[in-house]
């Protein structure tokens, strides 16, 4: 019988304030363990909090990139519970009052299989402000654990979407599109092995129409391969042991990626068990429509609405559009070389960013930031390739050379001789000697086996040592085989 799915996302995104929520310590990643960790970090008696207004500027930021409302009173809360990591004994987070309420945000579910790609709308519940807990080091000596409170203090955003999500390819799909949202607009590096953006999971499944099942709460997954692996396996163990006559039990668990399993860490707590109460060192924060307007004057163009540009205005397919967003890097990539090439070749510039250019880029590891081969130097090439002075395949020369050696694409051309025959009269001596060669090929050809027409490509492009322009052989050969 068919189980129906049901996810919700929680996402703690790591803003990019250069220091920590309540603390002028530093947020730096990687320094020695515990140098970064204040009076404030180690709850030393009589230190307060000061809120730090960078961190409330890019949770205002986030809000208004979902089309949110933004409180204008909101309150800190303590969450109450104890952890070796957390010297205070409890957590500065918010509760009833975030800085966040209801937004939403739509993306695209890529093609899978027999599925087609589709939009999906994710409504998000809230994103509050919190701060970060330390970090329990295992085997820090033998036989014993190690507490480095660096990270303690550090500002967080948690978002919590509501459990829209049917399936692991949504789910990665929201987590995708939200990594790229905190990153576009600014408010975060995003950086998922340095623990910038993880993400809790809560999973549980039901017959269609039925009440929700009893969830289950995957912690902490910084890779979008192991959560939909995670996902796939939790809601499989769930069904199984359903069927199989058991009952689920709330609980949060881990995923092994070594196993490919779930396991529980603990029974869930519920929200009581956290006694929140109003943080009593923390006035309310009150955020006014100027200071709203003054985030929103700085905001960047969104990616829905940078999609919705290159469609409308170059003519582009949804995937590519999807694929020239998927960061603001790529993006602005892609509007460089558009703007050195023209708006008429941007479906080109989308095909060799899409393909060739991203391509290597996966095969060296690197970031489009990295690129060896600058708009600038893509866009020439381009502009080469559309009036015809190169073919594909001298493009692809060309941009290899661009990419290992550097310089100008003109300047290459030249140097390895790389420009196409566009002269119609050469074309057609070339051709006329190929089919005098071949009398019985063309004969063969004019009896009806067309096919034989790639062989006679082949041959001019060889003879031509591949610098006849395609299109020109192409309709002279058509010409001259019908005789």
């Amino acid at each position: 019988m068919f189980w129906e799915t049901i996810i919700g996302l929680e996402v703690h995104t790591q803003l990019s304030t250069c220091s920590k929520i309540f603390s002028g310590a530093s947020t730096a990643y990687g320094a020695e363990p515990n140098t970064q960790a204040d009076a404030v970090s180690i709850a030393l008696p009589g230190v307060l909090p000061v809120l730090n207004k960078g961190a409330v500027e890019r949770a205002i930021r986030f809000g208004l990139a979902i089309g949110a409302q933004i409180a204008p009173r909101s309150v800190f809360a303590r969450k109450n519970y104890f952890y070796p990591d957390l010297p205070k004994g409890y957590q500065i987070s918010q509760f009833d009052l975030p800085v966040v309420g209801n937004g939403s945000l739509t993306v695209l579910v890529p093609a899978s299989g027999t599925r087609q790609a589709y939009e999906k709308t994710v409504r998000i519940t809230r994103a509050h402000l919190e701060e970060d807990a330390g970090k329990s080091v295992h085997g820090a000596a033998q036989g014993m654990t190690g507490i480095d409170l660096n990270r303690a203090g550090t500002p967080l955003l948690e978002i919590v979407s509501e459990p829209d999500m049917r399936s692991s390819a949504e789910a990665v799909a929201y987590a995708k599109a939200l990594h790229t949202l905190v990153r576009w607009i600014g408010i975060s590096d995003g950086n998922m092995q340095e623990g910038s953006f993880r993400c809790d999971v809560n999973v549980s499944v039901r017959r269609p129409g039925e009440p929700l099942g009893t969830r289950r709460e995957i912690k902490n997954l910084n890779s979008f391969k192991f959560m939909q692996q995670a996902i796939d396996y939790e809601v499989q163990w769930q069904i199984d042991t359903i069927e199989g006559g058991g009952k689920i039990q709330q609980a949060t668990v881990l995923f092994n990626p070594d196993t490919g399993q779930t396991r529980a860490m603990r029974s869930k707590e519920e929200a009581h068990d956290y006694r929140y109460f109003p943080d009593p060192d923390l006035l309310p924060l009150a955020i006014t429509p100027e200071m709203i307007d003054e985030v929103s004057s700085a905001m960047p163009e969104l990616p829905e609405a940078r999609r919705t540009r290159y469609m409308d205005r170059y003519a582009l397919t949804s995937y590519d559009a999807s694929m020239l967003t998927s960061s603001r890097e790529m993006a602005d990539y892609f509007d460089a070389c558009v703007s050195l090439a023209g708006p008429e070749n941007a479906k080109l510039a989308a095909n060799w960013i899409i393909g060739e250019v991203s391509a290597q880029l996966n095969r060296e590891d690197l970031e489009i930031a990295q690129c060896p081969v600058s708009p600038k130097q893509l866009g020439g090439m381009l502009v080469r390739i559309a009036d015809g002075t190169i073919s594909n395949s001298g493009a692809k020369e060309v941009f290899r050379m661009l990419w290992s050696e550097g310089g100008d694409a003109d300047a290459i051309i030249e140097a390895k001789g790389l420009k196409q025959v566009s002269d119609a009269g050469a074309i057609e001596a070339l051709v006329d000697g190929i089919l005098a060669a071949n009398a019985d090929k063309v004969a063969e050809y004019r009896s009806g086996k067309e096919k034989l027409f790639g062989f006679f490509v082949g041959l001019a492009m060889k003879a031509s040592k591949g610098k006849a322009n395609p299109a020109q052989l192409n309709e002279i050969l058509q010409k001259k085989l019908v005789g």
